[in-house]
């Protein structure tokens, strides 16, 4: 088994990162096999609506200029994942918003490319905004057929300065049960 991670923050090895980091100790300490993908630097266009996905069929989005197809492909080899994103403005980063948008559309018209895997959302936050960052992830998951476990809380974690998220310490609980609980999920449906 294995999960993947993304983390959606244009700060490499920031809060984001810190907080997947976290929920992937736990799944590793379970055996399963784990995989972190940053997207910093990275630039992956938002979805234009070509339809092209439903046209070909062939696992791929059309767009070609960018990593998603290879985030793509990543996404449907693995058990589960876990999508990670800051908050910006009460919303996902970008780059989050482009995956959801164009490997969800992708999925979908290729038959559930998603469908019965494991996934949840993971969201670094200051103060505010966070709960409309969660619930965005939690619509790809949802609406690809996947199952969504749960935590002792709101996937969030609190900080602003890299690191800071690591003081949150319902935040750390947060993590560490949610990588419990989604190496439970995943040994339930593999059994």
């Amino acid at each position: 088994m294995k999960v993947l991670a993304i983390n959606g923050s244009p700060r490499k090895d920031g809060n984001t990162a810190s907080m997947l980091r976290m929920a992937l100790a736990e799944i590793e300490a379970a055996g399963i096999e784990t995989e972190l993908v940053q997207l910093h630097g990275k630039d992956i266009r938002g979805c234009i609506a070509c339809m092209k996905c439903w046209e070909n069929k062939d696992g791929h989005c059309a767009i070609k200029k960018d990593m998603l197809n290879e985030i793509l492909d990543k996404m449907v080899a693995a058990d589960g994942m876990l999508l990670g994103s800051p908050t910006y403005f009460a919303n996902v980063s970008t780059n989050i918003k482009s995956i959801i948008d164009r490997a969800g559309m992708t999925a979908l018209a290729n038959g559930g490319l998603l469908a019965r895997k494991v996934g949840a959302g993971v969201v670094a936050v200051r103060r505010g905004g966070a709960i409309a960052v969660f619930d965005a992830m939690n619509h790809f998951f949802l609406i690809n057929q996947m199952v969504v476990p749960g935590s002792s809380y709101w996937n969030l974690g609190r900080g602003l300065a890299p690191g800071e998220v690591e003081s949150d310490e319902e935040g750390v609980l947060t993590m560490q049960n949610l990588g419990k609980n989604m190496a439970w999920v995943l040994q339930k449906l593999n059994a």
